[in-house]
């Protein structure tokens, strides 16, 4: 058992990584990988060629039971839905030093998903993130492995006429300092300028009574946006730029407390896509490291 058990956490980064990108929720992907850990623990696996592969499969077929299970739970609520952010960080870099995390997934990306099919899903995590095969696959979906390339395929064809981020990473930061910058200052024309002209922002409050009065939305056009982003101008003054996932965004801190987490998606220069985190159950769990 102390061997089975040093094989997993050898295993366990790749199996969160896995189960964060197929629910976009920190908690449900951990939830997921001690379930992966209970059904190792209880099985034999002495004639397993394979660990880490057999784990992944188990890992998978956890998440596409919760996909399942929570699809119709979010139908009412997906337009202002943001997954939570797997990594938190401020952003005192130096443009030069590239903080971009090797396995960097864009909250854009994760919102993008959410709309896809369980099995949609499944099949372009696995194969197009992780290079499974789609033998592999469609294992852990149950069809063949032309249905699961189907699947996968008609994911990647969502996820491709989706906002994404271009540009270096000192373009982008300096577009989010210009932003909160005139966030600050109240300046509507400064925010509008950085905007695309059908640029969307998504606030996702939660729907708890902790959520006070703050209020989840889908905001569409550039001068929508402007209107909401003034609104929070109060509490600009404890906002700054953060990485979110490796990618700059800004995050508002409030007596050594997370208000909200901004990420922003920019591309040719305007910001396309804004998703902010302000659901207070959600944030609790998250703290900015330095």
């Amino acid at each position: 058992m102390d061997e089975l058990a040093r094989s997993f956490e050898e295993q366990r980064d790749h199996l969160r990584g896995v189960a964060y990108r197929m629910l976009g929720s920190r908690s449900e992907a951990e939830d997921a990988v001690q379930e992966a850990w209970l059904r190792l623990s209880r099985s034999d696996v002495s004639e397993v060629a394979n660990l880490a592969g057999w784990l992944t499969t188990v890992v998978s077929r956890v998440c596409l039971d919760l996909l399942r299970s929570r699809k119709s739970r979010r139908e009412d609520s997906l337009d202002s839905f943001v997954p939570d952010p797997v990594s938190l960080r401020a952003d005192t870099k130096a443009p030069e030093d590239e903080a971009v995390q090797a396995d960097a997934v864009g909250l854009a990306l994760l919102v993008v998903l959410e709309t896809l099919a369980p099995a949609e899903r499944l099949a372009f995590v696995l194969h197009d993130m992780f290079g499974l095969s789609f033998d592999e696959v469609a294992e852990v979906v149950g069809k063949s492995p032309a249905a699961a390339r189907q699947l996968a395929s008609r994911a990647r064809r969502r996820v491709q006429g989706a906002p994404a981020n271009d540009g270096d990473p000192s373009r982008q930061r300096a577009i989010v300092d210009a932003f909160l910058a005139a966030s600050r200052g109240g300046d509507f024309e400064g925010l509008l300028v950085l905007l695309d002209p059908d640029v969307v922002l998504r606030a996702d409050a939660g729907g708890g009574e902790s959520s006070g009065p703050a209020a989840s939305k889908l905001v569409r056009g550039a001068l929508a946006v402007v209107e909401q982003a003034l609104m929070f101008s109060r509490l600009a003054p404890y906002t700054e730029r953060a990485l979110i996932n490796g990618v700059p965004g800004s995050v508002t801190v409030v007596n050594g407390r997370v208000q909200s987490v901004m990420a922003f998606t920019i591309t040719e220069g305007k910001i396309t896509e804004l998703n902010i985190l302000a659901d207070p159950d959600r944030l609790a769990a998250l703290t900015v490291e330095r």
